[in-house]
């Protein structure tokens, strides 16, 4: 886990600069801002080391020549094309009942966006402190945004490792319509051609693999299954097509598409 970083940014800036660094800090990482003249391309490459960046758009990630953020945003061409029909996790998750879901995988919340703009209201875990600030700036700046307000504000953001805010929620006898799941790390499956296919992700998967390195087992999504079980009346796991099961637990229902494949366990 990062505990330490630095923190790029424009004069203009410093003090939102400044703003980041507080609530890190309260997060425990430590933020060392340094001041540059310009944050473009070339000080991106001039720059390859994993760190922060702070300018008009917001608090973002960089490293090797890119930037990245949860850029809710930019979703919204594709929110406005989805439909209850035409998105797969929507049957998958029965989205058309307005379930209350936990997504316990928060990745960059685009999934979490997709659920809540189609009716879940939603709560998003996520363990490491800066991606979760990544998080919350996202749906700060969604709540300015006229389309995004109403999808966000089903959104709640919790600060927490999600094996221990679901043990939490068996332990409170707290149950829930649909527990979301999509492990970062299936790297145990069958096809190994699918899973280099799977790992040359998109610029933004790979700063987040960098901030996010495997970190033993539980990252697999196996236990996360196990505790999503006792609480949910489903629970639903993303997987690439052509991977094993999680926990090698068979499925009560599958929804294949090209790419992924949906696993669905109901309870009861």
């Amino acid at each position: 886990m990062v505990s330490e970083i630095r923190l790029f940014t424009e004069s203009t800036f410093l003090e939102k600069a400044q703003s980041y660094q507080s609530v890190l800090s309260l997060r425990g990482v430590v933020v060392h801002i340094e001041i540059v003249e310009k944050i473009n391309a070339r000080f991106l490459r001039l720059h390859p080391e994993l760190a922060l960046c702070v300018d008009d758009l917001g608090l973002s990630l960089s490293a090797n020549g890119m930037k990245m953020q949860p850029d809710w945003k930019a979703e919204i061409p594709r929110l406005k094309r989805a439909s209850l029909k035409s998105e797969m996790i929507a049957r998958a998750c029965n989205l058309s009942e307005k379930p209350n879901l936990i997504d316990a995988t928060a990745g960059l919340g685009h999934d979490t966006l997709l659920m809540a703009h189609l009716g879940a209201t939603v709560t998003l875990i996520e363990r490491h402190p800066i991606l979760f600030t990544l998080l919350e700036d996202a749906k700060n700046q969604g709540e300015s945004d006229p389309f995004l307000a109403p999808v966000v504000s089903r959104i709640q953001l919790v600060f927490s490792d999600s094996n221990t805010y679901l043990q939490q929620c068996i332990d409170e006898n707290n149950s829930v319509d649909v527990v979301y799941l999509d492990p970062m790390f299936p790297q145990r499956d069958q096809n190994q051609q699918a899973v280099k296919k799977q790992a040359q992700v998109k610029k933004q998967m790979q700063l987040l693999h960098m901030l996010l390195p495997e970190e033993g087992e539980m990252d697999l999504g196996d236990r996360l299954l196990v505790l999503a079980q006792v609480i949910a009346k489903r629970v639903v796991v993303k997987r690439p097509r052509l991977a094993v099961f999680l926990n090698d637990q068979q499925p009560d229902h599958q929804w294949q598409g090209d790419a992924c494949r949906f696993d669905a366990y109901f309870n009861g």
